[in-house]
């Protein structure tokens, strides 16, 4: 089947073709129809079966079909997601795919100023692409209106809830109109997201192209049993040895993905985190530098990957696996996306292969086991009390660190850069000098009240006031000369172990 037996309009067809798309995916093929239709759709589909386009391109010629263009635009479609880079990637689609119509649209997220993108609905969009957090501060800021919207879109709807977002929708459901034609999107389809899904839509067209929660055929699987002291050489090891140009790795945790890149980056590897204490335009600029192969490893956590989408991307690495079995479908699914071959390789600790058991249940298959002489898997699965005691010691570790990081924020004076160490030198001194000048005065005093007439004391008291009033004087001179040779000073005149002292390392 082509793009062109599917009814979809001229204007479009070209965007696609200019794309290199030809033939639909399966779930493209069974939603567009539907939902140009106006029938409320529930869909499941894995990640990267290519149902952005699935929803994306008929909401385009339905809007380009009955909307009036010579007007200030009005918010007719509205699609939520869970994250910043998947929001992103869905208004980057929707760029393309209506590149030859009228259609406007834009996207707005939290973790940066909502000055553009409130200038940009100022303007008027057709199509909003949002996260739910800015979406409803924006709605209750006055600058968004949606009492005209006909299309509403939840995408995926299971990790929308795995993150909290629960609420976020409820409220949102009550403020958009209930005359509306609906659309949810889901990568698995557990009993919450059904119930949940009963309450958005209205007779809906089951849609579903594969199995729940299975992965995609492209994808090949492999698994490395090791220890968990064993992985960092054993993740080296893989990229090496396999000759990995560009790969995805995950961790559980936001100072794992840091710890990783950083020990890959000393071992010679350029490779950069992402995730979400990291600030937007960090996160975009990890990613732009990773898709462009600027970066050869990208560390993510699993909130922060979704929506990552890299044309063929061939390596997706566990280096921790997933507890939940659903994160393992959508950590993998980032590679072998719409009919590219992938490779999936996970690195499985002792305290890991449980939940490896429970992955290889929910996808129905067998993960192939990779040989692994040089780091095998010798330790056994820890005991509860010995779970207990390295929670312990972990959480001693923890306390000590950020210990050892006080005292030395305290030791330095808490700052970090050149200009303030110089500062922290001033305030010392500034501190020593009127300490020195309390004690000269005290001393003056007894000395004075011990042999000297009183008269004669006054006088030498307010001499040694004089003198001592002079002092901080002399010392803002020269601090104001020290602050002027400082203002001079540029960063890039430091000596490397001046820079190495006080300045962040670039990354």
């Amino acid at each position: 089947m082509k793009f062109s037996e599917l009814k979809i309009a001229e204007p479009l067809l070209k965007a696609l073709s200019e794309k290199g798309y030809t033939t639909p995916t399966p779930i493209q093929q069974k939603a567009i129809p539907s939902i140009l239709e106006r029938k409320d759709i529930l869909g499941c589909a894995q990640t990267g079966t290519g149902k952005t386009a699935a929803f994306a391109i008929p909401i385009i010629q339905q809007i380009n079909a009955f909307e009036k263009f010579d007007r200030k635009p009005l918010i007719r479609a509205l699609i939520v997601t869970p994250t910043r880079e998947l929001a992103i990637q869905i208004d980057e689609n929707i760029k393309a795919y209506s590149k030859h119509t009228s259609i406007r649209h834009s996207v707005i997220f939290g973790g940066v100023k909502q000055g553009k993108q409130v200038d940009q609905l100022k303007r008027g969009v057709h199509i909003l692409t949002a996260t739910p957090g800015r979406l409803l501060d924006l709605i209750d800021q006055g600058f968004i209106s949606l009492k005209d919207l006909k299309i509403f879109v939840l995408d995926e709807a299971d990790r929308m809830l795995d993150m909290g977002f629960i609420n976020d929708i409820k409220k949102l459901l009550k403020i958009i109109p209930e005359k509306r034609q609906s659309l949810f999107f889901s990568a698995t389809m557990p009993d919450n997201i059904v119930k949940l899904s009963n309450t958005i839509l209205n007779n809906p067209i089951k849609i579903e192209v594969t199995p729940v929660s299975s992965t995609a055929e492209t994808i090949k699987q492999f698994v490395y049993y090791t220890n968990r002291t064993s992985k960092p050489e054993l993740l080296l090891h893989i990229i090496k040895e396999r000759n990995i140009e560009q790969v995805l790795i995950f961790t559980r945790t936001k100072h794992g993905a840091d710890r990783v890149a950083r020990r890959l980056t000393k071992q010679g590897v350029k490779a950069s985190s992402i995730h979400g204490d990291k600030a937007q335009n960090q996160r975009q600029k990890a990613l732009k530098m990773f898709k462009e192969g600027d970066v050869r490893v990208l560390v993510a956590t699993d909130i922060a990957a979704r929506g990552i989408d890299i044309d063929k991307l061939q390596y997706v690495i566990n280096y921790e696996v997933p507890n939940m079995p659903e994160t393992y479908v959508h950590r993998i699914g980032r590679s072998g996306r719409a009919g590219e071959n992938g490779t999936a390789i996970s690195m499985c600790e002792p305290e890991e292969n449980i939940d490896l058991t429970n992955i290889q249940k929910l996808i129905g298959n067998k993960i192939e086991v990779a040989e692994n002489e040089k780091f095998p898997q010798t330790d056994k699965p820890m005991t509860e009390a010995e779970k207990k005691e390295w929670q312990k010691e972990k959480q001693r570790r923890k306390q000590e660190f950020f210990a050892n990081r006080k005292a030395g924020k305290e030791k330095r004076g808490g700052g970090k850069s050149s200009r303030g160490g110089n500062n922290r030198k001033n305030t010392t001194k500034k501190k020593q000098t009127e300490t020195s000048q309390r004690e000269n005065r005290n001393e003056g005093r007894r000395k004075d009240t011990d042999s000297k007439p009183a008269e004669h004391s006054k006088t030498n008291h307010s001499n040694q006031e004089n003198k001592s009033s002079q002092k901080p004087s002399s010392n803002r001179r020269s601090k104001n000369s020290s602050n002027k040779s400082k203002r001079r000073f540029k960063s890039t005149d430091a000596s490397d172990k001046l820079k190495n002292k006080f300045m962040w390392p670039l990354e």
